[in-house]
């Protein structure tokens, strides 16, 4: 697939073991995706965040998730990685948007789950257990909205409602996410061990060569700094979930760091409240990452909310 924009080549597996499957066309777009675990398993869906790829997900921790016996599928969302990026847009106006005024926004949080809702269709996953973390979280809440039949149950991670009231990132944090674009793969490196020290878990911190690591993989990937503000502008245009999500009756499980700087842990608990029956767990020294020493303790409950 050609995604014009874009720099880099592709890395197979770059973090991990996963099975690579060529791109499918869902929702009028190309989506790169890759599974791990045997397809005769239950299907979970994995859902990354903001600028994230499907290479953000520690291999470790898919492949635990499918040691317990789960197929697991992760993916590109639009705008990120190797699938299909709209550079062909006018940029969003970030301004006018917080503004109220929703003219350049590329496109809406419903659509990306549309996007996934296509995806499942293909693969032929339905009905399937979501996992969504930060943005990645926002996506599966609204994919169980419009499409509940899809869904067979639906995990939360350090996300929110899209209630401006709740979520609040520090002005670090803030920051760190409004940072200019890196032009370099020295800057993007520099600018993510930056980031992971403001917005990573303090109570268990990631090396700094790991960081790198990641931050190098993503680069050689793909790399589309103009697909993040497009993917931030979703978020930002996209309306409160809050009153919709009382109409999820799914297994629901929220997962927040008490510690995460970028979104207030008041986030995770508005959602857990919105969500009938929802479970909330919220982690003490976890931030707005998914540090290895804690995988046991988020897989557990990833499992416990599967077989509810």
């Amino acid at each position: 697939m050609a995604v014009p924009g874009r720099c880099g080549m592709l890395i197979e597996n770059a973090l991990g073991k996963g099975n690579h499957v060529p791109d499918v066309r869902a929702n009028g777009i190309d989506l790169r995706y890759e599974t791990a675990g045997s397809p005769d398993d239950p299907d979970l869906l994995l859902i990354m965040g903001l600028g994230a790829q499907l290479i953000d997900w520690p291999a470790g921790f898919v492949d635990e998730l499918a040691g317990h016996g789960f197929h697991v599928v992760r993916f590109d969302n639009r705008d990120a990685g190797l699938s299909t990026a709209f550079d062909d847009l006018p940029p969003p106006d970030l301004a006018a948007i917080f503004g109220g005024d929703l003219a350049t926004a590329p496109y809406l949080l419903s659509d990306l789950a549309a996007d996934t809702a296509a995806l499942i269709k293909e693969l032929a996953l339905e009905p399937v257990h979501v996992v969504g973390v930060s943005m990645g979280g926002m996506v599966a809440q609204q994919l169980t909205i419009d499409h509940p039949d899809l869904v067979a149950s639906l995990c939360s991670i350090m996300s929110m409602t899209g209630d401006r009231a709740v979520g609040q990132a520090t002005p670090e944090a803030a920051a760190a996410l409004m940072r200019p674009p890196a032009t370099t793969r020295e800057e993007i490196i520099a600018g993510s061990i930056a980031t992971s020290r403001v917005i990573g878990s303090p109570g268990y911190p990631t090396a700094e060569a790991e960081v790198q690591r990641r931050a190098t993989a993503k680069f050689e990937r793909s790399y589309g700094p103009a697909g993040v503000r497009r993917q931030y502008a979703a978020i930002v245009a996209s309306p409160d979930r809050t009153a919709a999500l009382a109409s999820v009756t799914v297994p629901t499980l929220v997962i927040h760091g008490e510690d995460d700087p970028l979104i207030n842990v008041s986030g995770g608990r508005a959602t857990a409240a919105a969500v009938p029956g929802a479970e909330l767990l919220v982690i003490p020294g976890m931030g707005h990452d998914l540090p290895q020493p804690l995988w046991p303790t988020i897989i557990d409950a990833i499992v416990a909310n599967t077989r509810r």
